[in-house]
């Protein structure tokens, strides 16, 4: 396995597959090492570092908290979103981020996707946005 998101949202991905992200986005991530058990092969946590206020709510099936739902820190606030679409104008030289609002997509540069696909990185699905 090259890269999974272990249940929890935060990619752990395989040394080979860090070395991309390290060489085509070194601005955008930080990598951390872990261990895991039964694995001899080493494995980081990825961490994008940027967050970027680009959801594009018109093109995007998005639902708002609101008072009705009972937690009111949260009103106003990404309930939901389906069919995610981004303003690509607003990433400008990012390569990798999580949107900001709903930091549950990671989303990469087609180069970056690109390069994922010719190495064959393994546990990788890309939808794009």
């Amino acid at each position: 396995m090259d890269f999974t998101e272990a249940g929890l949202r935060i990619p752990v991905v395989h040394v080979r597959v860090a070395a991309l992200f390290t060489e085509l986005a070194p601005a955008d991530i930080q990598l951390i090492p872990v261990d895991i058990k039964g694995h001899a092969d080493q494995y980081l946590l990825l961490v994008a570092t940027r967050l970027i206020r680009c959801i594009d709510e018109q093109a995007s099936r998005i639902r708002l908290w609101t008072h009705e739902d009972g937690v009111p820190e949260k009103v106003g606030h990404y309930a939901s979103v389906r069919d995610l679409r981004i303003d690509k104008t607003k990433v400008g030289a990012a390569r990798v981020f999580r949107p900001e609002g709903w930091t549950g997509a990671l989303i990469v540069s087609e180069d970056l996707k690109l390069s994922l696909e010719h190495v064959k990185a393994t546990g990788v699905k890309f939808t794009e946005v």
